[in-house]
């Protein structure tokens, strides 16, 4: 098997947590030796001019990040994205960590089934959460709260004043009933 090629999307799949050199001898069953080896020869892969991504040592763990020489063009699509609005799939992730924070990017993703970490990024860069530490689960990854900036951009004093689950329900429940109750009174529910 290609150890490299799974470093790769291990370092993926990962993402912002990134590895530790323990974690990734204890999942390709390998040494620490080897474990240098792989990520030397994966690192000297990326380290070309055409590739846009890296390996990157940060806090105590390896990361797939950006290359610094590309920043121009990162901010640009962060700028150009910042006047639109916010995907369902935003405001969901939005939602997830208002009402639950603070978590962690795997917590969001088995809530979604899916891997949030390009939507997360998105939202600290529009300035809708933060990172607000770091949790006692194995990896210590990155927890996310939202900002001064959400409460702003949807109106709010404080997260408080977000709407309790219970009430966004009955709001459901009553739409249902005035849906109903036109019908019943022009008598199109009865034919």
């Amino acid at each position: 098997m290609n150890l490299i090629g799974v470093l790769e999307g291990l370092l993926f799949v990962v993402g912002d947590e990134g590895l530790t050199l323990n974690q990734i001898c204890d999942i390709l069953n390998i040494n620490l030796d080897e474990a240098k080896n792989l990520l030397k020869e994966l690192k000297a892969t990326y380290d070309d001019e055409k590739r846009g991504i890296r390996i990157s040592y940060l806090g105590d763990a390896f990361k797939l990040t950006t290359k610094k020489e590309h920043k121009e063009y990162y901010q640009k699509l962060v700028e150009t994205d910042g006047d639109s609005l916010l995907s369902n799939a935003a405001l969901e992730v939005l939602a997830i960590i208002a009402y639950n924070q603070p978590i962690t990017r795997v917590e969001i993703d088995e809530m979604r089934g899916v891997s949030n970490s390009h939507l997360i990024r998105k939202l600290v860069a529009k300035g809708l959460i933060k990172e607000t530490g770091k949790s006692t689960m194995p990896g210590r990854p990155n927890l996310y709260g939202t900002t001064r900036e959400f409460l702003d951009y949807f109106g709010l004093s404080t997260i408080n004043d977000l709407p309790t689950i219970e009430e966004t329900l009955k709001e459901k429940d009553d739409d249902k009933d005035l849906f109903h109750s036109i019908y019943k009174e022009s008598g199109k529910l009865d034919e």
